[in-house]
């Protein structure tokens, strides 16, 4: 860094100069090239000098490269291991040699904890709430920058929860129902603004505590309750953003939504697992759900989670063994999705939810 000094009121004053990003280039032609590298150099890229680093775990890099459609997408996978304690992993998807790595050390007060929230906003993911078996319901939130590799812990919860829904809409957390301390409102939902780092209170007398899947689909965020014990049908609430109410959802299309769900092109894909793996698809124009096919049993470990990469579905479950198939292209063999595997790890860890961060 290099000291200019200022002698116009007639003292020496030093200045520090920055140093260009590449030395003889324009900053905006070397980010122009350096936003180019592939997201798995990032660590290099942040070794290289004291500015590097700070423009890599940047803001500006990561809008940079959504901007020019330069980022990539990797997946997280949140689970618990044979000790009971949480622990995360991340997979490139296109990486030659496709494997599961854990990522560093969660927040100590997280660990043992079940229910949690876990949901992915910018460069972030976020843990929220959650309880143990010692502990009530909490308020806490953390969140793990992906291009810096930290943790640290946001603006806590308005209330306390436990075992709730968690999604994303309209660059904002949504926080839903679940369970609480016994001053929490099972009947309501936290909106998180990361701008401001603060929640805001809601209540609505049609969200119900007992909560077991959610999803986003044509901007609208759908949640599935449990099994009514009157009528033993599934029951659902959608949330409509221009009034900021809960409604009940369309009957026949919860009716098929038995199983971890998600959403590709507005069209609405759920894992059948109560006999063998089977994948089904929501028809919007004939209102019916489709047989999309079966996954092979040699292949998948139930319980598992889904997560979609552009129009591909990957299928993790126990121990991390992932199947990954395009709904577009995907061709079937006797009722068989051919699809392609990704070794899963040696271990048991059961997988808690599955989310996808694009740097």
């Amino acid at each position: 860094m290099e000291l200019h000094g200022d002698r116009t009121d007639g003292t020496s004053q030093m200045e520090p100069v920055q140093q260009p990003l590449i030395s003889g280039i324009p900053d905006d032609i070397a980010l122009f090239c350096m936003a180019r590298v592939p997201r798995k150099y990032h660590t290099v890229l942040k070794c290289v000098s004291r500015r590097w680093r700070h423009l890599v775990g940047s803001e500006e890099w990561h809008s940079y490269r959504r901007k020019h459609t330069l980022d990539e997408t990797w997946i997280y996978a949140l689970c618990r291991d044979k000790l009971e304690r949480v622990c995360l992993y991340v997979l490139d998807p296109n990486s030659a040699r496709r494997s599961w790595k854990l990522v560093n050390e969660l927040p100590p007060r997280t660990l043992k904890r079940k229910g949690m929230g876990f949901e992915v906003l910018g460069k972030k993911i976020y843990l929220l709430g959650g309880c143990g078996w010692c502990e009530d319901a909490t308020d806490e939130v953390y969140y793990y920058d992906a291009s810096l590799n930290t943790w640290s812990e946001a603006a806590p919860l308005s209330t306390a929860r436990c075992y709730f829904a968690c999604e994303v809409l309209d660059e904002k957390i949504y926080s839903i129902g679940g369970l609480g301390s016994n001053s929490s409102d099972p009947h309501s939902w936290d909106i998180y603004d990361p701008s401001t780092n603060s929640w805001i209170f809601h209540s609505d007398a049609n969200i119900v505590p007992e909560i077991e899947d959610s999803v986003v689909m044509d901007g609208k965020i759908y949640i599935r309750c449990g099994t009514s014990a009157v009528t033993s049908h599934v029951y659902a609430v959608v949330y409509e953003p221009s009034s900021g109410t809960w409604q009940h959802a369309d009957a026949d299309m919860v009716s098929g939504w038995r199983g971890p769900a998600v959403v590709i092109g507005g069209t609405l894909y759920v894992l059948d697992q109560s006999s063998g793996t089977r994948l089904m698809m929501w028809q919007k124009e004939t209102r019916e759900w489709i047989p999309v096919g079966r996954l092979s049993s040699l292949l998948t470990r139930p319980p598992c989670q889904l997560v979609a990469v552009g129009k591909s579905i990957y299928v993790v479950g126990k121990g991390l063994s992932t199947v990954m198939f395009d709904v577009e292209n995907a061709g079937n063999m006797e009722g068989v999705i051919v699809s392609s595997s990704i070794p899963r790890l040696n271990s048991d860890d059961d997988v808690i939810s599955c989310k996808c961060l694009s740097i």
